[in-house]
């Protein structure tokens, strides 16, 4: 109901049909989240062409045009979600992110319940009454706790006055009258710990981050500010507007989408690992959480017992090893499987998530032939296949890895290019320079055309001093 209201009121400025969109969302919203809001959007009678993340649309707004070389964490704190991304933001219109993290269930709201529960519990302390029992009290105390914490938005502390907010038995009014200086630390913390676990998880010390970026309407807030401020140690950045700033994102992503002269490019991480459910209940893990998206993995499973015809295939994701502590996305039934003992049919099962972070998984059963009444020399000749065929697979896995790091280093490379030729090609070494960083990048796609792993990973350190050199070109003009 949301997006046709929003679809009208576009309709409305524009004069003339919205049929496409580009939709925001929690940075940690999980599959069924983001399939849901894609869901709506085709009920509401739109194309969602590009789901994005909340931080990362800020970040495209903070740096889009600006030319800048950071390493900036965008800390959004909204209404109902709170979002830590870690984004490195390249001077071409590069935005890669490194890490990402958060807690779909923990915002603004939070913080009215903590005012609701306090106010509540010292009128009952002071008079016996629990409000909560009266649904007119309640609602003020709703009001009020609404209207505090924006206050707080400004000023350390703020007065809740309520008059003649219930009767008591006797008939006699009672009013409620507080002042509030806090909110709730513990709410405040818990941002401050994912905080902590994703700058682990990105590798970085906090006096790498160079920049903190605030984002949604908590951040207003002068103990929020000061939190922030104590844990990366540095003043955070205040001249996006924390409102606006990720809808001016999704303009920019729309923007980059139908127009094929905007240079940019969006690099997105999956906040969540993905797998499937493995014998004992173990989560097997696929992909890696803070994988760049889009991406496919494929790994190899067998039968856990004899004669088995079908398996369960549970599609999960999460970061713990059991898999009842992950959240279940889906499951299907793979049947129809030859009998054998246990352990010798072979499934295959491929993860892909697309560029809106939305996960597709199948499976194939792999045909393998039966050992028993073969010679010896058979037998042999067998083993020695199934150990290229394990290498194959290994290989498969190291390549796509190799690939995908590879291809991220050519596509920033191909986007310095035309500045790196301009300031340099004046001179006979710089001329060369050019020629030698085109020859490695060619190399580079050859070795991934041959799908050669060992190749692809020999050119990445080529690829690495290349588009180092060229950003310390670009950096001196």
């Amino acid at each position: 109901m949301v997006l046709q209201e929003m679809k009208v009121i576009a309709e409305d400025y524009l004069g003339e049909a919205v049929s496409k969109a580009v939709v925001t969302v929690p940075a940690y919203f999980n599959d069924n989240q983001r399939q849901a809001t894609k869901d709506a959007g085709e009920i509401a009678g739109l194309d969602v062409i590009r789901i994005i993340n909340e931080p990362t649309a800020a970040a495209l707004s903070y740096g889009f045009g600006r030319n800048i070389e950071k390493t900036v964490a965008v800390y959004d704190f909204g209404g109902g979600t709170f979002d830590i991304s870690i984004l490195e933001i390249g001077a071409h219109g590069v935005f890669k992110v490194i890490a990402t993290a958060g807690d779909t269930f923990l915002g603004g709201e939070d913080i009215d319940a903590r005012i609701i529960d306090w106010l509540v519990s010292g009128f009952k302390e002071e008079h016996n009454i629990d409000l909560r029992q009266d649904r007119m009290a309640l609602q003020r105390l709703k009001d009020a706790a609404e209207k505090a914490k924006c206050e707080l938005s400004s000023v350390r502390e703020t007065e809740v006055n309520l008059p003649f907010i219930i009767s008591s038995g006797r008939n006699e009014a009672l009013h409620l009258q507080r002042t509030l200086k806090e909110l709730s630390d513990d709410l405040i913390e818990r941002t401050i710990d994912i905080c902590k676990q994703t700058l682990e998880d990105a590798k970085l010390e906090k006096n790498e981050i160079e920049e903190v970026v605030l984002v949604g309407g908590m951040t207003r807030m002068p103990k929020i500010q000061s939190a922030v401020q104590a844990f990366f140690e540095k003043e955070p950045n205040k001249g996006v507007h924390p409102d606006e700033v990720v809808a001016l994102g999704a303009a920019i992503q729309g923007a980059a989408l139908v127009d094929d002269r905007q240079e940019m490019v969006l690099l997105d991480v999956t906040p969540h690992a993905l797998g499937i459910m493995t014998f004992g209940s173990y989560f097997e893990e696929l992909i890696p959480q803070n994988t760049t998206v889009p991406t496919h993995r494929t790994k190899i499973f067998t039968t856990s017992r004899d004669n088995q015809t079908a398996v369960k295939i549970l599609v999960m994701q999460g970061e713990s090893q059991r898999a009842e502590e992950n959240e279940l996305l889906g499951e299907f039934i793979l049947t129809g499987l030859r009998r054998a003992p246990k352990g010798q049919v072979e499934i295959e099962v491929t993860f892909e998530i697309n560029a809106d972070g939305i996960v597709s998984v199948r499976a194939k059963d792999l045909e393998v032939t039966a050992t028993s009444g073969l010679t010896r020399e058979e037998i042999k000749t067998m083993m020695d296949n199934a150990k290229d065929d394990l290498v194959d697979r290994r290989t498969s896995e190291e390549f796509e890895a190799a690939k995908q790091e590879a291809e991220k280093l050519i596509a920033e490379i191909e986007k310095l290019f035309p500045q790196v030729q301009q300031i340099v090609a004046s001179s006979d070494f710089g001329r060369d320079a050019i020629e030698k960083a085109r020859a490695i990048v060619e190399k580079a796609r050859a070795a991934i055309e041959r799908r050669d792993a060992a190749a692809v990973k020999e050119q990445i350190e080529g690829l690495t001093r290349t588009h180092r050199m060229f950003k310390g070109v670009v950096a001196k003009t």
